[in-house]
């Protein structure tokens, strides 16, 4: 299987040591979000576990520890943008921080397992198709040599996240202009020794130089683990969604990094009471379990096909 560690939450940079001490104990519980009583207790052993993919806006706190998972293949989709912290308030300063970490971690695990990720991308009276240009090509020419490829998006809406996209009067730009930007955005990568792909959007960029994104890449998890996946997309995303099925290990609500695109999060307070249960025993995140909870194992296996070589 492979394992998202994970799209509801930044489990690299605020759970890590709970995610290290799963590891030690070879599997995890994670409580459904649709049905509150139904956990899943999972097996994340390297036996079953084919690839792990983190998702983070900051992971040093794991980058003295990478050595744990010698086990385990890996790689990292790592968010970096040109938001401020109007926008992105728990991130540290991007020019200080961040940009060494993602260069530190690039070479610690190899370019090809650092996925930089400029999204969403918010078109504001601040934050104008100049600023962003200026920005991704000011981080692209840090990064050169440090990834070979960009994922980017445009910002979507949601129930959990209307109210504060509101306060930011985010505006659209018109299909001439997005085509003209994504154009853009393309030729500063390419100039940067890298290739551009976009998420989950419906608009369709090839002709720009970015091609449909598969965040959860089979082709990329098959040449870091030197094999071949049977595996399908992943049914539970959205329809323009490339990913393969991976199995989510995190917990909404958790999200301490204070971004106002998530949609991850209902409020400032739902995040601090769950964050109030965080135990590092804990084999859940950010909860506990009772006689009340119905706990099925869930049937996980590798996924490798048994002629690779």
């Amino acid at each position: 299987m492979i394992l998202s560690v994970s799209r509801r939450t930044d489990i690299p940079n605020y759970y890590s040591e709970w995610f290290f001490n799963r590891i030690k104990a070879g599997c995890v519980y994670v409580r459904n979000p649709m049905n509150a009583r139904q956990v899943s207790k999972i097996d994340i052993t390297p036996e079953v576990v084919d690839c792990i993919v983190f998702w983070t806006k900051n992971p040093q706190p794991m980058l003295d520890r990478l050595d744990e998972l010698a086990s385990y293949d890996y790689y990292f989709q790592f968010t970096l943008t040109g938001y401020g912290k109007d926008i992105e308030r728990n991130v540290p300063h991007k020019k200080e921080k961040m940009i060494p970490i993602f260069q530190e971690l690039s070479e610690k695990i190899g370019m090809n397992r650092v996925i930089w990720r400029y999204d969403p991308v918010i078109f504001t009276n601040q934050y104008t198709k100049e600023y962003h240009l200026k920005a991704f090509e000011q981080i692209a020419t840090a990064l050169r040599g440090y990834t070979e490829k960009c994922v980017i998006s445009f910002v979507d809406v949601y129930a959990k996240n209307k109210k504060n996209m509101e306060l930011l009067a985010p505006y659209e730009v018109d299909t001439t202009e997005l085509l003209e930007f994504s154009k853009k955005i393309a030729v500063i990568a390419k100039d940067n020794g890298m290739t551009v792909g976009s998420c989950a959007e419906r608009i369709d960029l090839h002709e720009c130089g970015i091609e449909h994104n598969c965040c959860i890449d089979k082709n990329l998890i098959e040449s870091i683990i030197g094999c071949k996946l049977k595996v399908s997309k992943d049914k539970n995303q959205r329809q323009e969604c490339g990913c393969m099925e991976s199995v989510e290990i995190g917990t909404y609500n958790t999200c301490k990094n204070g971004c106002k695109y998530c949609y991850a999060n209902y409020s400032e307070e739902s995040v601090a009471k769950s964050c109030s249960q965080y135990n590092l025993e804990s084999p859940i995140l950010c909860g506990t379990l009772d006689e009340k909870d119905k706990i099925t194992e869930r049937k996980v296996k590798s996924l490798k096909e048994q002629d690779s070589k």
